[in-house]
């Protein structure tokens, strides 16, 4: 690897190796990760490294490595393709995909997963790239950017159950993780939270004050995640002697809580305890129910699930089920950087458990 930047007068490779006292080849090997270099050299020119202020020519070592040195971050959805979005422009709907990108920005969870990632990876000299795949056009273009090693590999959170990027990422024999189970089993190592387990917290924490008269506003049905909290929540309710549940089906927003809430409260006026499926939801319902007149948590007890910046944004603030977002993404990436070092390893998963945080509403 080529380094000609004493003209310059920033430090060099040969700066380096005086400095650590080993060959210009023996630095060279260490900042390119080469293996079979004895321990004690490597942390002789780490410490040389660190004296001298010299950083590696990232064009150059990318020569050598063959590795950018960057993973992309990719948020991906079954959104809406481009002869519907034609369609939909005659009707003012939005088909670029910026609705999806906005949706995207509007939720706490993404930007906690983007904290984990960023603070795994910088100590390390990588970055993320972050890419959006709402359409197939961009699931192609995600595809044909990793092939041609713009990124090392793929940390790949999907928002929808029919998402077909893993399989395609699979099918293309590249380097990836995803955050939560996929819906459909394809070969690639995934982060997952206990999500039932989560769900029964919820269950006997309203139990425990007393609630007889519970409802959940679930997550999409369609999504492993809504549909493992809605599981949990039953069975457990079922365990205590309490075999119907009323449901409203939601879809992870503020809106969709606040929708769902009106629904449950003229259906079931006397509710006295609600779980909903993720804290935005929860925010929607606790804003609904004030707007009808009950007190939170003395009429109606509420419960969310994230322990997300929403849950601290609730008056009452929220009580949640906390779900480790930014150690679940520093996981997620250290997965993938693992893959890339033995690209041979056995596809694995991590499973995370759950904690109740108490607060407020209930």
């Amino acid at each position: 690897m080529t380094d000609d930047r004493r003209a310059a007068g920033t430090p060099t490779l040969e700066d380096v190796a005086r400095a650590a006292g080993v060959s210009r080849a023996t630095v060279s090997r260490v900042i390119n990760g080469v293996r079979n270099v004895d321990p004690v050299i490597q942390e002789a020119v780490r410490q040389a490294v660190s004296v001298t202020g010299y950083t590696p020519n990232r064009a150059a070592r990318s020569l050598v490595t063959r590795r950018a040195d960057a993973v992309a971050l990719v948020v991906s959805g079954a959104g809406i393709e481009p002869q519907a979005a034609e369609e939909a422009e005659g009707t003012g709907a939005s088909g670029d995909g910026s609705s999806f990108t906005a949706q995207v920005f509007a939720d706490p969870f993404f930007g906690r997963v983007v904290t984990g990632v960023v603070n795994y990876l910088r100590p390390r000299g990588m970055h993320p790239v972050l890419m959006f795949a709402e359409s197939s056009r961009a699931r192609e273009e995600v595809v044909a950017y990793l092939r041609q090693g713009s990124a090392d590999g793929a940390l790949v959170v999907s928002t929808h159950a029919e998402d077909p990027l893993p399989a395609l990422i699979a099918e293309a024999g590249l380097a990836a993780v995803l955050f939560a189970r996929p819906a459909r089993p394809v070969p690639v190592s995934y982060v997952d939270l206990a999500h039932q387990d989560g769900a029964r917290l919820a269950a006997e924490h309203l139990l425990g004050r007393g609630c007889r008269r519970t409802a959940t506003i679930s997550g999409p049905l369609d999504v492993p995640a809504g549909q493992a909290r809605l599981t949990g929540f039953r069975d457990t309710m079922a365990r205590h002697g309490h075999p119907y549940i009323p449901v409203v089906e939601g879809q992870f927003t503020q809106e969709s809580g606040e929708a769902a809430m009106e629904r449950l409260l003229a259906e079931h006026p006397d509710l006295d305890g609600v779980f909903a499926a993720n804290d935005l939801m929860a925010l929607g319902a606790c804003h609904v129910l004030r707007e009808h007149g009950r007190s939170v948590p003395g009429d109606v007890a509420v419960v969310g699930f994230d322990d997300s910046s929403a849950a601290l944004a609730c008056r009452p603030p929220l009580t949640t089920v906390r779900q480790p977002v930014e150690g679940m993404a520093a996981e997620m990436t250290r997965l993938l950087l693992d893959r890339l070092a033995r690209p041979d390893g056995p596809v694995t998963s991590v499973i995370f458990e759950p904690e109740l945080v108490v607060r407020g509403s209930a």
